[in-house]
């Protein structure tokens, strides 16, 4: 599940608007993203890890604040960035 840098840049990129734009609420709800699908595949297998399913939670919290922080700043890039990666809320 290592992010190498390419990967970081990546999203940077793709959802910060460039690769030195690594502060942007966008690009930070991106990574977390990826990183709780990866550890949410590694829980369905290994069910009584308890400390990754704490991480896991604490990760879906800090998602949730930028998520919430954006509403908040711009509700139109909210919405795109949910849209973009598939979240619900």
């Amino acid at each position: 599940m290592i992010l190498t840098t390419e990967d970081k840049l990546k999203f940077f990129k793709d959802f910060g608007g460039s690769e030195t734009n690594t502060g942007s609420a966008e690009a930070q709800i991106a990574i977390l993203t990826h990183r709780i699908k990866h550890l949410s595949e590694h829980l369905k297998t290994h069910k009584k890890d308890h400390s990754t399913r704490r991480s896991l939670v604490i990760m879906v919290g800090k998602r949730r604040r930028l998520q919430r922080y954006l509403m908040k700043k711009d509700i139109n890039r909210y919405r795109a960035i949910n849209e973009k990666l598939g979240l619900r809320r």
